[in-house]
């Protein structure tokens, strides 16, 4: 599809994207760009780019795309400064979480014979760095774009094709929707679970509660684990729409509080009923464009080869597992293991061969 991609920043967005890139054979050659020479040093011996540059001119040297994968700080710095050494033709996009500040200055930047597509692909992982990629970030995943307005169909069309191409679901957005609409949804529950996870570290014994912490605080408090200079540079350039989402978040704060304070019983089960409302409408079993799963839950004992012994029995009946994982252990026992199925024939299917084994299966609805 393209001569040439060069990854600017080879983290866990830039790095599974050369990992997706070269996997799909999209690209003749992937070149990496990045400060740290570790991530270039792990990024080729995983397959990700077929060479480092020495620095930025060189990197970009022959470039037909450019992917700026960098803290979106960083990318603002950046612009400006690879005019100069872009080669007539070039497309450059990034992947950064705000997109109408970007914009701005990619339209103030760039040179008269490259242009720029904003881009956003929402697909991540606590993971930082290249130790972090996965080949398989993107697929089903929705890949915003934030075209300029004088940008040619051309060069959007590489970068959807780029997109489309690691397996990711394209959207075209206005720059300011955008970052009106990440706000609510993503910044938002970001920095709720940072005041949750700060809470308990500086609650009075909150280390000694760390031990009781179970699914719901780990669940609700996940996404701090994120990067936390990308993140700070997500709130400083998208202050406004964070603010205005924190007013509302606050807001409904308060009103809990009262409804508490104040022995409110209706309106606490009002707003509960109404929140249970919101959730229990999204996908049940899907994520995003992820197609529908069918699952059940296996009760295995401890022992080696169990694992490899279930699927096996699933895989001699031409059952294919769309999704694995194991849920809980009690050493030296047992444990349940999730298995997620394409349609509900496979789960129906794969229910009567485990219980006929003598396996316990519980099949979700």
């Amino acid at each position: 599809m393209f001569v040439q991609v060069t990854i600017v920043g080879v983290g866990l967005i830039g790095g599974s994207l050369g990992l997706a890139l070269r996997r799909r054979r999209l690209a003749g050659q992937v070149v990496g760009v990045d400060k740290n020479p570790h991530n270039l040093l792990l990024a080729i011996e995983a397959g990700a780019i077929d060479r480092a540059a020495a620095g930025l001119a060189e990197g970009l040297a022959g470039a037909e795309v450019v992917v700026l994968a960098v803290p979106v700080m960083e990318v603002l710095e950046l612009l400006p400064a690879i005019g100069r050494m872009l080669s007539p033709g070039t497309v450059v996009t990034d992947v950064g979480s705000t997109k109408a500040a970007v914009c701005r200055r990619a339209a103030e930047a760039m040179p008269s014979h490259s242009w720029f597509v904003g881009g956003h692909p929402m697909a991540g992982s606590e993971q930082a760095g290249m130790a972090g990629a996965d080949p398989y970030l993107f697929e089903n995943a929705y890949y915003i774009l934030t075209p300029l307005p004088a940008t040619p169909g051309g060069a959007l069309g590489k970068v959807r094709a780029m997109a489309e191409g690691v397996g990711a679901r394209v959207v075209e957005m206005d720059p300011a929707f955008h970052d009106t609409a990440v706000a609510l949804i993503s910044h938002l529950p970001h920095l709720a679970a940072v005041a949750l996870a700060n809470v308990l570290a500086e609650a009075p014994h909150g280390e000694s509660c760390l031990s009781l912490a179970a699914g719901g605080f780990r669940d609700t408090t996940r996404v701090a684990s994120g990067n936390p200079q990308m993140w700070k540079d997500i709130f400083l350039t998208n202050s406004q729409p964070v603010l205005e989402a924190l007013a509302c978040f606050r807001a409904q704060l308060e009103r809990l509080e009262k409804a508490i304070r104040e022995g409110r019983e209706e309106e606490i089960l009002y707003l509960l009923q109404k929140a249970k409302k919101l959730r229990d409408a999204l996908p049940a079993r899907a994520r995003g464009y992820l197609p529908a799963m069918y699952e059940i839950v296996v009760a295995v004992p401890d022992r080696p080869g169990m694992l490899a012994r279930l699927t096996g029995q699933l895989g001699q009946a031409g059952i294919n597992i769309a999704d694995i994982e194991i849920l809980r252990v009690r050493e030296g026992e047992g444990g349940s293991i999730r298995l997620a199925f394409a349609t509900p024939a496979e789960q129906e299917q794969a229910t009567s061969i485990l219980r006929g084994a003598g396996y316990q299966v519980v099949k979700r609805e």
